[in-house]
């Protein structure tokens, strides 16, 4: 069974533990981005199996209808970037782990890292000290602050752990289950979703994108943040409704972001908006990219390749193709 993998930028993969579980395929891996259909078109025209890393690349109908041996694609977590109705219409299975209730360490360590980088400013220093300025202003101090977790799930409850160790009081706003959850840890619900952000001085994100909750963080909210309050955003770009980060960090609320997502990845030009700020820190979506953190990942995506061929797929998120594979 010939397997294709794309967008594995630094040749990692192949250095895993997991790689062995690809062992008896013949694989092909491709380290570059390229979003030009018939240059994919040519990458892939003979795999029966495709593996993505995240969101890297979309797979849309067209390119479906142009690739007749693909069978299955195999990846991890949510999939806005996969037509999965035209993957259900071509034969085309989507086994996609979401391994629910596995918390990914990797996402909340670089959050909590972002979190104290923008607390005490550490990029700007750190520019300012390589152009010959010793020290550029005043940072804040964690302790006894409020921090707000929105989205109580294996993310945001790590999270909110750290909060707990930096001596924050922790406040949290999600669905009503993940709230009584997050009390039932001893964390302290917000009253209200306007409550939330009036009151918290860092503000981090933990949702997964669907539809319900595109946007869900509008313009509105940021509007009632503090000036010296701080966003942070691991999870999706398009929580935040389209425009709206931008506007409040020109007004001052809130007064600072640190966000690893952006609506269109990958970001290849310093023209976009938010590279461009000076209260924001900029990470090229790294929350996922760590040694262990892909042992963990790619061991669920290679699971699904090898259950696939044994002829009993598992994580089925279109279970109509399988009536539809010949």
């Amino acid at each position: 069974m010939k397997v294709a993998i794309l967008d594995d930028y630094f040749d990692t993969l192949r250095t895993l533990r997991c790689f062995a579980k690809l062992a008896p395929f013949d694989v092909t891996v491709f380290n570059d981005h390229t979003e030009d259909e018939e240059v994919l078109v040519e990458r892939l025209k003979d795999a029966e199996v495709l593996v993505l890393i995240r969101e890297r690349t979309k797979v849309r109908a067209s390119l479906l209808s142009r690739l007749p041996r693909l069978r299955l694609i195999s990846q991890r977590s949510v999939y806005p970037h996969i037509d999965i109705e035209a993957c259900t219409r071509f034969g085309v299975v989507v086994s996609s782990s979401q391994h629910e209730g596995t918390p990914s360490y990797a996402a909340a360590e670089l959050t909590w890292a972002l979190v104290l980088a923008a607390a005490r400013r550490l990029p700007q220093q750190v520019a300012a000290l390589r152009a010959g300025t010793w020290q550029t202003g005043m940072g804040l101090t964690l302790r006894e602050k409020t921090l707000g977790i929105y989205g109580y799930g294996r993310i945001g409850s790590v999270v909110a752990g750290y909060g707990r160790a930096f001596g924050m009081n922790v406040r949290v706003w999600a669905g009503e289950a993940s709230r009584s959850r997050a009390q039932a840890d001893g964390y302290v619900p917000s009253p209200s979703k306007e409550a939330f952000f009036e009151e918290c001085d860092v503000i981090s994100l933990h949702l997964r994108l669907v539809n319900a909750t595109r946007g869900i963080v509008t313009s509105e909210d940021l509007a009632r943040m503090k000036t010296t309050a701080i966003l942070v955003n691991t999870s999706r770009a398009g929580l935040i409704q389209d425009g709206a980060l931008v506007r409040a960090l020109e007004t001052g609320r809130p007064g600072m972001a640190a966000v690893d997502v952006y609506e269109q990845e990958p970001v290849l030009s310093a023209a976009h908006p938010l590279l461009g700020m000076e209260n924001v820190i900029c990470t090229p979506h790294i929350g996922y990219v760590t040694r262990d953190e892909y042992e963990v990942q790619f061991s669920d995506i290679f699971d699904q390749i090898v259950a696939y061929a044994r002829g009993s797929p598992i994580n089925v998120v279109n279970p109509g193709a399988l009536r539809a594979t010949p």
